[in-house]
């Protein structure tokens, strides 16, 4: 009778480490199905947003379910991929008073540490180089959901969000007092490999 228990015991043990590692991989962002974000917005004089995103954008993230503090991320943007949905802005957005794609043409995110807070959030702390300097900077992220999917693969979501001033980032142009910052939103579907 101990014998049976102690191998249903050890059998249930097993079971629970299978479970928590089934979502456990290195996903790559899902470029194809472009089921993945990086928007932001800034306020444009105090009277509205102006909101924008990258269109080209790449990475993977890699999870750790039984220590997610040892997952990772890292992103490459392509910055003159910026798309505020106004061509002449969008050229400005592109020119050396912002982005200077023209000599900084990929902007990235490598993760150094990952704090889980024990309600399923994180903090994914890491480098940002964009415009040539390189900032920590810490993603507020979420994980959206997991599982398999109707193509045979496994998914995973996550999004996440930051704050970046301009002037750390050396972008030149003063657009005023209320506009020093830009919001930040990454949301990300990864297939596991």
């Amino acid at each position: 009778m101990k014998k049976a228990l102690l191998a249903s015991a050890v059998s249930m043990a097993l079971a629970g480490v299978a479970h928590a590692d089934e979502h456990s991989g290195t996903y790559a962002f899902d470029t194809k199905g472009t089921h993945q974000f990086i928007t932001f917005r800034i306020s444009h004089l105090g009277y509205s947003w102006l909101y924008g995103r990258f269109n080209d954008f790449d990475g993977q993230l890699v999870y750790d379910a039984e220590n997610p503090e040892n997952s990772s991320v890292n992103v490459t943007i392509d910055t003159g991929s910026v798309d505020s949905n106004h061509a002449e802005r969008d050229k400005h957005l592109r020119s050396e008073d912002f982005l200077y794609v023209d000599e900084f043409p990929q902007a990235t995110f490598k993760s150094k540490r990952v704090v889980v807070d024990g309600e399923g959030d994180a903090d994914i702390i890491g480098d940002l180089t964009l415009r040539g300097v390189t900032r920590e900077v810490t993603l507020n992220a979420e994980m959206v959901g997991h599982g398999a999917d109707p193509w045979g693969g496994y998914r995973m979501g996550f999004e996440a969000e930051t704050e970046l001033r301009l002037e750390d980032f050396g972008i030149p142009m003063d657009l005023g007092k209320v506009s020093e910052t830009v919001e930040m939103i990454i949301s990300v579907e990864g297939i596991r490999q």
